[in-house]
């Protein structure tokens, strides 16, 4: 009984070891918060309202969450919207010149778009930095037929 006891504690020593060095790696893994793109905000989009009787004015807006407020690639972006007709707007500004832990990000990006006519178009919002895209999101929208298009 008594070889039954040790092999009993040097199991329980190997389960308290084994325990202590996950831990250990554990500790020494990189947190997903460190890492670059854990800074990196996310870009969500969304149309007010995504269904609609043609001719309909819809308000679009982008926003970046979450993320360093200093995020460099997301400073003073050139901004693109394609509005799923084979049309696109492009907008950019002129800002002073990139200081990390000064500069902060635009966050929202709101813009109203008239589609005239009946048909599900898929909108793209893109940030561009030096021609490189940076961040995109996406929408769908759905124009129904008005009485100009012989809805009912």
């Amino acid at each position: 009984m008594k070889h039954l006891r040790r092999y009993a504690w040097a199991g329980a020593a190997c389960v308290a070891l084994w325990a202590a060095s996950a831990s250990s790696l554990a500790a020494q893994k990189p947190d997903a918060r460190e890492t670059p793109d854990a800074k990196k905000p996310k870009v969500s989009l969304k149309a007010q309202p995504m269904i609609a009787i043609s001719p309909a004015r819809v308000v679009l807006t982008a926003e970046l969450q979450g993320g360093a407020n200093d995020y460099e690639e997301y400073y003073c972006p050139t901004v693109v919207w394609a509005w799923g007709d084979g049309t696109e707007s492009e907008n950019s500004t002129d800002c002073a010149p990139y200081e990390a832990g000064k500069s902060e990000i635009k966050r929202r990006f709101t813009v109203e778009h008239v589609f005239r006519r009946a048909d599900l178009y898929r909108v793209t919002f893109r940030l561009k930095r030096h021609d490189k895209a940076v961040g995109f999101a996406t929408v769908n929208i759905q124009i129904r037929p008005g009485l100009r298009e012989g809805g009912h």
